[in-house]
């Protein structure tokens, strides 16, 4: 269990006129530091058909010359990532370069160069990049389960986009998702190491203070789409050697008080896959809760040799969720699934970059619930009891979005044995005059969204 109070130190909180929020850990004689910042809105903002808005803007936060200078001559680090909650910038080098690190920083947000040529290059240099370097095939599942499951809701999407939607980006765009969510109100900088929090805050002062506000705020909540269809989906990966099978079921949101128990009910379901599959021990198995802010995604996944070890781990991974929905896991087991939570849960807490990363998750979710530390710490005291109610809130009656990608026809013979199966692009049966006609499920049925 992680104790909160002793591994996480509390900051110096400021906050600017215009909404900035500043925290700061200062250690005097510290010859290095660390500059965060975070804004509180990522890539669920991009619009449909447009996936890798925000990973575009973020590519345009530093130029290649920038990134070179940072990481060859003042041998620091430079990183911008992006994901559904939020975008993240990170610059860390020495202290006496403090200055120089905290103006690429404040540059990166209010000086942001989209001239129509600078579009059209970074576009262009992502597209590229995107097509030179084709998702794996497990990746490829991830998101054909993703898009399974959700359809057309954000979640459903690819964070860094794909070569077609990331071609149908507009300057415009760009400009609207910078003036809507690059403000000042919107994010939050972070800055530990060796400084001198008097001068920081007058430098802040003067180089962020001009930095203006957003005008109105941006609802961080999405119409979520209509129950996945529970067929198999079978998508035809020709000369593929392997069959990558996924499941996936809506999860919890991150500030969800049950969020913590349904991490540790993933290492639970993860220890029984195995146990019932011994197959599994040897291929790449996983069974995660990925919580964001209105939502989350329970999945388990497994590369398997052949369509026959698909079909054994899928009637595993059904039985599996329909044990737990029903009957309380035992305590050693539940034991064992906090112990390794925790044990990944405390070394994500860790560190500068850790510590940094637990105070800005306190405004990205605008609940100190929703850190790191303090799920594990829920996840610590969970009871069997609470484990089973959480797993009938999970697993029970709920629709489950499966996707085997390989051999259509071989997956198609053995995974019609455990349930409907449709192959992706082929043409849906029509139902007999008696039978009632379903609506059709948004998301990966006639057509592939990337």
């Amino acid at each position: 269990m992680l104790n909160v109070s002793a591994q996480t130190p509390q900051p110096r909180r400021e906050k600017l006129l215009n909404g900035l929020r500043i925290l700061m850990l200062a250690r005097p004689g510290d010859q290095s530091v660390l500059i965060k910042l975070r804004v509180h809105d990522g890539s669920a903002f991009d619009l449909a058909n447009k996936e890798g808005m925000m990973a575009v803007l973020a590519d345009a936060m530093f130029d290649a010359q920038t990134r070179e200078y940072v990481t060859e001559e003042l041998g620091g680090r430079l990183e911008v990532t992006a994901d559904y909650d939020a975008v993240n910038v990170t610059l860390a080098g020495k202290s006496s370069d403090f200055n120089r690190l905290l103006e690429l920083a404040r540059a990166s947000m209010m000086n942001l160069q989209l001239t129509p040529e600078a579009v059209t290059r970074l576009r262009d240099a992502r597209v590229k990049a995107l097509r030179d370097a084709p998702p794996a095939a497990s990746e490829l599942a991830d998101r054909d389960a993703a898009a399974r499951l959700y359809g057309a809701h954000p979640y459903g999407r690819a964070v860094s986009g794909t070569p077609e939607s990331v071609a149908r980006i507009e300057r415009v765009d760009l400009l609207v998702m910078r003036d809507r969510f690059l403000t000042p109100d919107n994010t939050t900088l972070v800055i530990v190491g060796g400084f001198d929090p008097k001068d920081v805050m007058r430098t802040m002062r003067q180089s962020f203070g001009s930095w203006r506000k957003s005008d109105r705020a941006i609802p961080a909540t999405f119409k979520l789409p209509e129950p996945p269809d529970q067929r198999t989906l079978v998508v035809n990966r020709p000369g593929a050697n392997a069959v990558e099978l996924r499941l996936a079921l809506r999860g919890l949101a991150r500030t969800d008080v049950d969020a913590p128990a349904a991490r540790v009910l993933a290492e639970v379901v993860r220890a029984r896959w195995l146990a019932a599959v011994p197959e599994l021990k040897e291929r790449a198995a996983f069974v995660k809760h990925d919580a964001y802010r209105t939502g989350g995604t329970f999945r388990l996944g497994a590369t398997l040799r052949t369509p026959a070890e698909a079909a054994k781990a899928l009637e595993s991974a059904r039985a599996v969720l329909n044990q737990l929905s029903t009957a309380a896991p035992s305590a050693s087991e539940l034991e064992s699934a906090r112990q390794a939570y925790a044990s990944s849960a405390g070394r994500g807490a860790q560190g500068d970059e850790g510590f940094a990363n637990v105070w800005l998750d306190e405004h990205t979710y605008e609940n100190a619930g929703a850190t790191v530390p303090e799920m594990a710490h829920a996840a610590a005291a969970l009871t069997p009891a609470d484990a089973q109610r959480v797993a009938a809130r999970l697993f029970l009656h709920t629709p489950v979005a499966v996707v085997a990608e390989g051999d259509a026809a071989q997956l198609r013979a053995e995974l019609a044995r455990a349930g409907a199966v449709e192959v992706f692009g082929e043409a849906a049966e029509k139902p007999a005059a008696s039978e009632p006609q379903k609506p059709q499920q948004p998301g990966l049925l006639l057509k592939r969204p990337f």
